[in-house]
């Protein structure tokens, strides 16, 4: 099993710039994002509410994944940062977006950089190689 290192973060917005040159951890945005989301982002996870349909022209995009929040372990990690938000700071939009989850989880995009997944399947096929 690999140890996967980085801090995680829960903002309710995020300026120019966001995530650039992320290499781990996961970032949660729960706001507005700014122009070039992402540049040069290699590792690490970050989960955007994109309620304004906006998002994919404010993203780098260049070497992201952009997909549906939709794996098990994706959606219990998404649900479990933004509780934590909650518990820690009582943000009445982490309140609004638990109260309606399922209305809100479709809402959310997966940025994955593709050096970080092609990193996580070659770490795969080593640990399958020695057992």
């Amino acid at each position: 099993m690999c140890k996967k290192f980085g801090a995680k973060a829960v903002v309710e917005g995020i300026g120019d710039h966001g995530c650039e040159y992320m290499t781990g951890g996961v970032a949660v945005i729960l706001g507005e994002v700014g122009r070039n989301f992402g540049a040069g982002m290699s590792g690490g996870i970050a989960y955007v509410l994109d309620e304004k349909k906006t998002f994919k022209k404010r993203c780098s995009g260049e070497g992201l994944n952009l997909l549906k929040v939709e794996e098990d372990k994706d959606v219990k990690q998404l649900k479990d940062l933004i509780t934590s938000h909650y518990n820690s700071t009582l943000s009445p939009l982490a309140q609004r977006i638990l109260e309606n989850w399922e209305e809100y989880l479709p809402k959310f995009i997966k940025v994955f950089p593709e050096e970080y997944r092609q990193a996580l399947i070659r770490l795969e096929e080593e640990n399958l190689q020695t057992i």
